[in-house]
């Protein structure tokens, strides 16, 4: 089997409200959601296209979205993270015969799931429109985070200047391949997350878009050099979601 140790190849948006969620999401990205049998319960799996992408479920406000990370070794990860400084979410278990997974609130405070599949990693390959196509750290101790990630996922990580904007750190695995990004909140206040970015036709748009069924628009469209026109949202139960129109690859 091909696994992608560091890829992030899950999504899940958590509320109280998994409903409205879902309505919310399927109006601007035209997702669609099928229930997956996961043992006695029933998942609503969020598909794009023909591929299943992540899933809405129910839990405590406030409402997030969660990563997923792939590792070679769910609980050998999951006792490393623990003796790095994580705090446990959710111990190891098996999701029926879908994978084992973990959660872990990391030493900045940033939750994030640990995730071994039981079939395969998806390949990389381009991200259709309306599929997660990015991940982002934001944090008041971006140290912290990436000496965690570094020993715990194995990412390297790259500096770039932002100017005023500050550091932005680029995390890798092997072959230098992109996995996500980890930057110093902009607002101290605010609490450490994992912002997953999705990617659209135009971003404008859909910041239009979300801003007419009930999300607030929290960055209006920017292009950033070399990358492409970033925007970033809140949904209206209160979870951040950026979006992203990349830069076509140079010939």
């Amino acid at each position: 089997m091909s696994y992608l140790p560091g890829k992030f190849v899950w999504f899940e948006h958590l509320s109280a409200d998994p409903a409205r969620a879902r309505n919310f999401y399927q109006q601007l990205f035209g997702w669609h959601v099928e229930t997956m049998r996961l043992g006695e319960t029933h998942y609503p799996m969020i598909v794009n296209g023909n591929d299943g992408i992540g899933g809405f479920i129910s839990g405590e406000s406030p409402a997030r979205w969660v990563s997923y990370v792939s590792v070679p070794d769910v609980d050998r990860t999951y006792k490393a993270a623990l003796a790095a400084g994580a705090k446990s979410e959710s111990a190891p278990i098996d999701y029926g015969t879908i994978g084992r997974g973990a959660a872990i609130v990391d030493p900045t405070g940033a939750r994030i799931s640990l995730w071994k599949s039981a079939q395969e990693d998806r390949a990389d390959a381009d991200v259709p429109i309306s599929g997660f196509v990015w991940n982002e750290l934001w944090t008041s101790d971006v140290d912290t985070a990436l000496a965690f990630y570094s020993k715990l996922i194995g990412y390297t990580h790259e500096a770039m200047d932002m100017g005023e904007q500050g550091t932005y750190h680029v995390l890798s695995t092997a072959g230098n391949k992109g996995r996500g990004g980890a930057l110093r909140s902009p607002d101290p206040s605010m609490p450490a997350q994992w912002v997953p970015y999705v990617r659209v036709a135009d971003v404008d748009e859909t910041l239009a878009s979300a801003k007419q069924l009930g999300g607030k628009v929290c960055m209006d469209g920017t292009d950033i050099p070399e990358v492409g026109r970033i925007g970033m949202m809140v949904d209206p139960q209160g979870a951040m979601l950026a979006v992203i129109k990349p830069t076509p690859p140079q010939a």
